[in-house]
């Protein structure tokens, strides 16, 4: 997830200039430029549904294309992948959490998706978005998994990540919309898990932590990788990737006596 400001953060960027094959179809879930999917499928019979969620700390200048190497890596592992863009325009959160959760009913009648479970995977602001979907009680998600994601929006605002990104996307501060801070929601209802590098040099682990800290039950899983930033968690070349794709294989099986 890009940041705004030039500034060396440390972290490695390649991942986002990679080139990855183009996805199979570009599906349109609504009638806005930017209501539209790419869809990866899989080999042969998809092992779960994948709603991929990019991030970009909800900024319009970064969309789904710097995420096609990890969703095109999904489906060839046996995932059916749909990259989601959604509307980004700074000070209108709801606009965002309206395209997903549209996305999430039109999904649900696509003749085209098979009968698996479906999991949202989001990564950095993404990971904000997946968690404030996965604490919505009506949520039609088996699971979720967030990585490296903002998933304190008060924590994060008083770090000024990405140079004041959260009172941008929010267009109020953030304790203003407890509603889309996902520290401040119910906890999740479907099994949850995190993937946060220890040496995330855009959104600290001490973010994740803070989410944790705030919640009172129903604790997601939180994996932290040792030597790992921000990025890695999105690179199907590095390292990490193996305990991403890992945690997400856990998630889509069935859980014991169910399949």
């Amino acid at each position: 997830m890009p940041a705004a400001n030039p500034a060396s953060d440390g972290e490695d960027r390649s991942v986002l200039s990679r080139q990855a094959r183009e996805p199979d179809r570009v599906w349109a879930y609504g009638p806005d430029p930017d209501q539209v999917a790419d869809v990866y499928l899989p080999p042969g019979d998809a092992r779960s549904t994948v709603l991929l969620i990019h991030g970009g700390f909800w900024r319009p200048d970064y969309d789904r294309v710097h995420i096609r190497p990890l969703a095109a890596h999904l489906a060839k592992r046996g995932h059916l992948v749909i990259s989601l863009e959604y509307r980004r325009i700074p000070g209108r959160p709801d606009v965002t959490l309206e395209d997903l959760r549209s996305a999430l009913r039109a999904v649900a009648e696509q003749p085209w998706v098979p009968a698996v479970a479906t999991q949202a995977m989001g990564h950095s602001a993404g990971g904000h978005l997946v968690l404030t979907l996965a604490a919505d009680p009506q949520t039609p998600l088996q699971s979720a998994l967030a990585l490296a994601p903002v998933a304190d929006l008060v924590t994060a605002e008083a770090l000024r990540l990405d140079v004041d990104a959260v009172p941008a996307f929010l267009g109020c501060a953030a304790h203003e919309r407890p509603d889309l801070d996902p520290a401040r929601r119910t906890p999740p209802t479907i099994p949850v898990t995190i993937v946060h590098g220890e040496k995330d040099a855009l959104v600290p682990l001490d973010v994740t932590r803070a989410y944790l800290d705030e919640l009172t039950d129903g604790h997601p899983r939180l994996i932290t990788l040792a030597d790992t930033g921000h990025f890695p968690l999105i690179d199907p070349a590095s390292p990490a990737m193996a305990a991403v794709t890992a945690a997400l294989d856990e998630l889509a099986a069935p859980a014991p006596g169910h399949g």
